[in-house]
């Protein structure tokens, strides 16, 4: 996706797929507080496609309830189904308020970008940037030595320390992420394993 907010932007939720007739979505909650963030009236900046007819647009909730546990946003000006389709996949940001206490585990991408890498007390690289997507988000490593960018899924298991304070990050990853394996040993690195439901991490 295009036309990603500034770095002083929290990221929230994705609506991932109309419910009903009346212009409701279902939503991905990137947030400890959907009760709190997501009052009428609330405004949001939209990252979506540039194609996408709501590029540079921002949305505003006219209703937020849970339904069947699951919760589901109404948004003013989207009225039918068809409206809602056009805003499936569309990630929700919204200003950040300096005054807040930041969510626990929560980061901003600018606060990740530029981290050492370290594994164990060994540096293997820094953070370049932060890649976004449905299932799980991914950092984006430059390896020490190297122009060649690793991708490491942004998951407990896996990055099971951030210490913004001291510009580091702690991680555990399977042989073969940050190294080549040797012959016959792909099939035991279990790299292909790590769920994105395993402990993952909001990064904003």
């Amino acid at each position: 996706m295009t036309g990603k907010p500034a770095s002083t932007q929290l990221r929230v939720g994705r609506l991932v797929k109309a419910h009903g007739l009346k212009g409701a979505l279902k939503l991905e909650l990137y947030t400890d507080d959907p009760d709190g963030r997501f009052v009428p009236g609330a405004a949001f900046t939209l990252q979506v496609p540039e194609a996408s007819p709501w590029h540079g647009k921002s949305v505003t909730v006219r209703e937020f309830r849970w339904m069947n546990s699951h919760p589901v946003l109404f948004l003013e000006g989207v009225e039918d189904r068809d409206a809602a389709e056009s805003l499936v996949k569309a990630i929700l940001w919204i200003d950040q308020d300096p005054d807040a206490v930041s969510e626990d585990d929560a980061w901003f991408d600018h606060q990740l970008v530029g981290l050492q890498v370290h594994r164990g007390e060994e540096r293997v690289g820094r953070i370049v940037r932060v890649d976004h997507f449905p299932a799980q988000d991914l950092l984006i490593v430059q390896r020490d030595g190297s122009d060649d960018e690793i991708l490491v899924p942004f998951v407990s298991a896996i990055v099971p320390e951030v210490d913004v304070a001291n510009g580091r990050v702690i991680v555990t990853p399977p042989p073969g992420l940050f190294e080549d394996l040797p012959a016959g040993d792909e099939d035991e690195s279990g790299a292909a394993d790590v769920r994105a439901d395993e402990g993952q991490k909001p990064t904003d």
